[in-house]
């Protein structure tokens, strides 16, 4: 904890709007996207979703493969507690659904899918887009497949089991967007981005959850804003954004969201 408030406090120093932004490429990705205040339908569907979440006390049994939770040891674990703790904020599920929405993404992978508020987010974005979610536990798998049934997002390909499992299929394919949201530790985190490295084309970008989740997460971020394919970075704190574009000179960013 005492390390994110300390990562916190820096990133406030270091960081920038978008008058602080030289690129036309981030500046219109900032302004156009991150900092977009229109007012849109598809906002209250994801906005329901969460608060129904959070309202549900059922527990179901929890099996961790990453770095687990900060909140709670125990194995079982009520619906509205993952929701609370471990899903994707609401603001950030708006920013995903933005996401794909401004980028036009049409092959999506996730992994890490939990309570699938995110997921959800993207598939309102682009309902034509083929998206692929991997899920770590069973329990959480059986019961977000289900939500996702009665919204009839029928966009959605969910992968139950570890990533190791499918990453070596998966990375065959070409992908728009990859969020990295489901093992929160340097070493496996700098496996699956090289895993998936090659499905990475010049207009594809990564986002990565919790860079500043541990000293470890934070490391690994500042390998993979190091790697040669990477070009534009964009630290947000709770997430860090990579770009591959080769006609831009690397930049890396820091940006109040």
């Amino acid at each position: 904890m005492w390390y994110q408030v300390k990562a916190y406090l820096k990133f406030l120093l270091r960081s920038t709007n978008q008058h602080g932004v030289h690129s036309p490429f981030v500046y219109d990705l900032v302004t156009k996207c991150f900092y977009d205040k229109k007012k849109i339908k598809e906002y209250r569907k994801i906005k329901e979703f969460n608060r129904r979440l959070k309202r549900i006390s059922h527990k179901i049994d929890i099996t961790d493969f990453g770095a687990g939770s900060r909140v709670t040891k125990s194995n079982k674990r009520s619906i509205s507690s993952i929701a609370k703790n471990s899903g994707t904020k609401l603001k950030r599920a708006i920013l995903l659904y933005k996401l794909v929405k401004y980028f036009d993404c049409n092959n999506i992978l996730e992994l890490g899918t939990s309570l699938g508020i995110g997921t959800q987010a993207m598939s309102l974005g682009n309902p034509k887009a083929k998206i692929t979610t991997i899920e770590g536990c069973q329990e959480i798998s059986k019961y977000t497949e289900i939500n996702f049934n009665m919204q009839w997002l029928d966009n959605i390909n969910q992968l139950t089991g570890d990533f190791k499992e499918f990453l070596p299929e998966l990375s065959k394919n070409n992908y728009d967007l990859i969020f990295f949201d489901g093992n929160h530790q340097k070493e496996a985190t700098l496996n699956y981005f090289e895993m998936l490295l090659p499905t990475a084309s010049n207009n594809s970008v990564f986002i990565f959850d919790d860079i500043y989740w541990s000293k470890g997460m934070t490391e690994a971020w500042e390998t993979i804003k190091l790697h040669p394919k990477v070009t534009v970075t964009i630290d947000t704190f709770f997430w860090g954004f990579v770009f591959f574009r080769k006609e831009q000179e690397k930049e890396h960013f820091t940006i109040r969201i």
